[in-house]
């Protein structure tokens, strides 16, 4: 017996009513898929109901249109030694983390430049979003980090050389700039305003496919998925069903305004391909980490001063905690700036400056936008009693200010501390002496670099160097181009880094 399943679409278009039927049947174990429509054109056949409450059609075409120029293919290269070759886990690798391998992409088979094969060539691809005219871009950090060279195509083929402007790994944010006037541009939004259930466009180029436009909704905001690699990491992303694919990455996600709302970053797959979700870096911290960048040379960071922790049952349990919401302060640091405050371990920070707080990734957010000397309100529970506290926001050495340029030392600029390694350590190396890297945050040696810590720096521009010191005066005198030379405790053969200097 054959059964019938009648399904019909109907599409308002002025006084004209579109009808089609699709007829499904069943017969054992074959199928047939036979279709019927009148002969008159369907449109519009989706309608919201914007801000006002006017209901108004739902169509992408207009946006698309709007923010496509905006959205440039960024290509990088970077040329390694066969000796350094792709190792994952080496110190040297620029693909620390498996995250970040799958979205800049796998380096290609090497090409080599001399016979003997001392050359290849690594490449990456991702996406980038023109945020003005004058040539600026936004991408990720892991799209461009360690690249020796950086290429961006527009969207009518134009390909121009881009230079980094500026870095930040705690966000996974780079700032680049190529030489050409008069760019379209995406106009920043207010990702406070994004609503879940909101329509929203990415755009950018998957799998090398230049100009493409994917439609979802945001599923939810202030997601910390724990992909980026950084002790001073932000996490707050957007949430979308937007399909987001290899070669998204730093590309835009905009509402249906053409503002741009979040950054392209990340997706959450079991496979590697697009599985349902993609993450997007929040407009509001994208803009504050852009303009530092642009303004300060560097990113203003302000810390609030605590470790805290997200709520779940078994924090419950353990704290003996009545409340399910909000971010538990699990320890203060050294200069605490909400210790200074009146903050203590056990207290739950419930709200700042007004807003909500329900999770650890509310508060990121939020510090996240401010610089240090900032005042904030802060909302905790404390033992069920309410408080409100008044916290000065610092750095992390405990400055309450912002840093002029002109007072960074020269470690601060490469964002590293040194120590002299003892002569135990140079006799088993087979050294006269070195300065090994103690610590790496945000700076020059980190953003244009794959040094790590525990290298240990016995050269600079072909002056060998023993001491803290020495290595401070040479970098002090050093103009333009520096190459470091050293090696790993733990692993074999000297190593080369070449950057520059500002």
């Amino acid at each position: 017996m054959k059964k019938f399943i009648n399904m019909v679409i109907a599409s308002i278009a002025g006084s004209a009513l579109t009808i089609g039927v699709f007829y499904f049947t069943g017969l054992g174990k074959h199928t047939a898929f036979i279709t019927s429509s009148a002969n008159v054109p369907a449109s519009n056949v989706v309608y919201t109901v914007n801000e006002n409450g006017v209901a108004e059609p739902l169509e992408f075409t207009k946006v698309s249109k709007n923010v496509m120029d905006a959205v440039v293919h960024i290509k990088t290269s970077r040329k390694v030694s066969a000796r350094q070759g792709y190792y994952p886990n080496t110190p040297m690798s620029p693909f620390s983390d498996d995250f970040f391998k799958f979205f800049f992409g796998e380096p290609v088979q090497p090409r080599s430049n001399q016979r003997n094969e001392e050359q290849m060539v690594q490449t990456g691809s991702g996406s980038g979003v023109i945020i003005n005219a004058e040539g600026y871009i936004v991408t990720n950090n892991h799209v461009v980090q360690n690249a020796d060279e950086i290429e961006v195509s527009l969207s009518d083929n134009e390909v121009y050389k881009a230079k980094v402007i500026g870095t930040d790994p705690s966000t996974d944010l780079a700032l680049l700039q190529i030489k050409k006037d008069g760019l379209n541009y995406i106009p920043f939004g207010n990702s406070d305003q994004v609503e879940v259930g909101q329509w929203v466009l990415a755009v950018g180029n998957p799998f090398d496919l230049n100009s493409t436009v994917t439609a979802g909704i945001v599923s939810a905001k202030g997601r910390n998925i724990n992909i980026i690699n950084d002790k001073s990491a932000i996490e707050a992303f957007i949430q979308t069903d937007a399909a987001i694919n290899p070669g998204n990455s730093g590309g835009a996600l905009v509402n249906l305004s053409g503002e741009l709302i979040g950054i392209n970053t990340a997706i959450a797959s079991p496979t590697g391909a697009y599985a349902g979700y993609g993450f997007a870096i929040p407009a509001n911290i994208v803009s504050k980490v852009i303009t530092d960048i642009m303004k300060y040379g560097m990113v203003q960071r302000a810390y609030l001063g605590v470790m805290i922790r997200n709520i779940d049952a078994n924090l419950a349990t353990e704290k003996n905690l009545k409340l399910f919401e909000g971010a538990y302060v699990d320890s203060l640091v050294a200069n605490s700036a909400a210790g200074a405050a009146g903050i203590k371990s056990g207290d739950i920070i419930t709200g700042i400056d007004g807003n909500k707080v329900k999770k650890t990734a509310d508060v990121l957010e939020h510090i996240g936008r401010r610089h240090p000397g900032d005042k904030i309100d802060i909302i905790v529970d404390r033992s069920g009693r309410e408080l409100t506290f008044n916290v000065v926001l610092a750095d992390a050495k405990g400055d309450k200010k912002l840093t002029a340029k002109e007072e960074l030392d020269i470690f601060d600029m490469l964002g590293a501390s040194f120590e002299d390694i003892d002569s135990k350590t140079a006799q088993k190396l087979g050294i006269d002496g070195g300065v090994k890297v103690k610590s790496l945050k945000n700076g020059v040696l980190k953003n244009n670099t794959s040094i790590k810590e525990g290298f240990i720096i016995t050269g600079l521009n072909n002056k060998k160097i023993t001491s803290t010191e020495q290595l401070k005066k040479e970098f002090e005198g050093a103009k333009g181009g520096v190459m470091l030379s050293g090696t790993y405790e733990n692993y074999p053969g000297e190593l080369y880094f070449a950057f520059g200097l500002k």
